[in-house]
């Protein structure tokens, strides 16, 4: 059951950066401008941002067929309307659909597993689920530089749809119900304030990298906003029972320095994600197909060394994994400042496979230990905040080292600079801010246990259920 969770989200995860490689030809056939094309990927971010909140109450609601049954189809749903779409607003449409089924999946892949897998094999078992939340996005440009050397940007859906339909039908065959669904009514104004918070916050965080700053910072403030009226009714619906978000996961400690640790690392590597195939494309004049390629080793590494570390993990504990991970992160991004004109292509290659290693070492033991922190009641809760983050962090890494390389770049332009050396040297900058980001990773690691702290049954300070049974000779027992 969970290797078709895996699979099934590793294909919908991949779909969150297929499209970058296809912006040229979408311009061409669909007569749109590149800031228009990059809707594509914003939208689908941004929906994913928007959703993931309401899925903690969701996973709650609906029984695991159910759930996988609704994220599936609207991912079919959306992949056979994009592989068709006449137009861009069809095809924008198409991904929201899409990202809809996606939002579902990430978090029912990792509730589930809390639930079936035993404590003393979570690691090998979240060691593969690695490969579909992490190296998916990694690998989104190399497959879709590979499939558009074949034909247009549509065969990107035509690939997918059978292989989605295929592993849809294998899971609805196989897929069993693990857990009850419980009845309760959604809290509207949650849904709202969550939506219009991500996904604002991420809109925002977006509209840095065209340049319009005032507006950018209007939107996340308002999305900033919305996330705290969202956060004060999630603690008011706590008193009653039911929250959207439960946002007593934080109360656990190891939970929230796995949260905290999981976004700065994420940052880290989406903007490294972002900068190094700009730069071996526009500085190093490498095609998309070359830039894949190069990256593509890194990408495998991390995937195939996810059940190694998974097993690692269930022997020794997290600290001996994610501080050397956390470190391997540093010493990767701070080489990355030093690139230049003449940089070797091994060097960029080995230096690539150490970022994706070392995260690999890290992103496994910080989900388990994260999650394991938490009572089994707050698993899909729990799951649906890491989800959030993930996207949040991804958005606000994006913009960072795209703002800065940018501000950077024009600043030196204006004293005389040629284009190519001031990009260059902005995006050294763009990576002395990852680098500065990873000490805080490092930081973070050291204050991670080796084994997840057993959270009881209810968490702390939540009020126990009462049993009261009354015998025959009329005496009373509450448990």
């Amino acid at each position: 059951m969970i290797r078709l969770l895996v699979l099934a989200t590793f294909v919908v995860i991949l779909n969150e950066t297929i499209m970058i490689n296809a912006i040229p030809q979408l311009m061409e056939a669909l007569h749109i401008t590149e800031q228009t094309a990059q809707w594509l990927s914003t939208a689908f971010m941004l929906t994913m941002a928007a959703v993931i909140p309401i899925t903690g109450w969701f996973l709650q609601r609906v029984s695991t067929r159910q759930a996988y049954t609704t994220a599936m189809g609207l991912f079919l749903l959306g992949t056979a309307l994009a592989a068709v779409a006449p137009s861009f607003e069809v095809l924008l449409g198409a991904r929201i659909i899409q990202a809809s089924g996606t939002a579902v999946m990430m978090p029912l892949l990792m509730t589930t597993l809390m639930q079936v897998v035993p404590e003393s094999d979570r690691g090998r078992v979240m060691g593969n689920v690695t490969l579909a939340i992490s190296v998916a996005p990694a690998m989104g440009p190399t497959i879709s530089g590979l499939i558009l050397q074949l034909g247009s940007w549509r065969l990107l859906f035509a690939v997918v749809l059978p292989i989605a339909a295929l592993i849809t039908w294998g899971g609805l065959r196989k897929l069993q119900n693990i857990d009850e669904s419980h009845f309760s009514t959604v809290d509207w104004f949650s849904v709202v304030t969550a939506a219009a918070g991500f996904g604002g916050l991420v809109y925002g965080l977006s509209k840095f990298e065209g340049g319009d700053a005032g507006l950018a910072i209007g939107i996340v403030a308002a999305g900033l906003l919305s996330i705290a009226v969202f956060v004060a009714r999630q603690i008011f619906l706590q008193k009653r029972g039911a929250p959207l978000m439960d946002l007593r996961t934080l109360r656990h400690r190891t939970f929230t320095v796995a949260l905290i640790l999981m976004a700065v690392a994420f940052m880290a590597m989406l903007g490294s994600m972002i900068l190094l195939p700009l730069y071996l494309q526009n500085i190093r004049a490498l095609s998309p197909l070359q830039t894949g390629l190069l990256v593509m080793p890194g990408g495998l590494a991390m995937g195939l060394l996810g059940p190694t570390v998974g097993r690692l993990f269930d022997r020794f504990g997290g600290r001996v994994l994610v501080i050397p991970g956390a470190i391997g992160i540093m010493v990767a991004l701070a080489a990355f400042t030093q690139v230049t004109m003449t940089t070797p292509f091994w060097l960029l290659l080995a230096v690539h496979a150490l970022l994706m290693i070392s995260l690999a070492a890290t992103f496994t033991p910080v989900f388990t230990l994260g999650l394991g922190a938490v009572p089994p009641h707050l698993y899909s809760h729990g799951s649906s905040i890491l989800s959030t983050l993930q996207q949040v962090a991804a958005a606000f890494g994006t913009a960072l080292v795209i703002t800065v390389m940018s501000a950077r770049a024009e600043a030196l332009k204006a004293t005389g600079v040629t284009q190519v050396a001031a990009t260059l040297d902005g995006m050294r900058l763009a990576f002395i801010i990852g680098a500065v980001l990873s000490v805080a990773v490092v930081i973070t690691a050291l204050l991670l246990p080796a084994r997840a702290e057993h959270a009881d049954a209810h968490g702390p300070d939540e009020e126990p259920d009462l049993t009261v049974e009354i015998d025959d000779d009329r005496s009373v027992k509450v448990t």
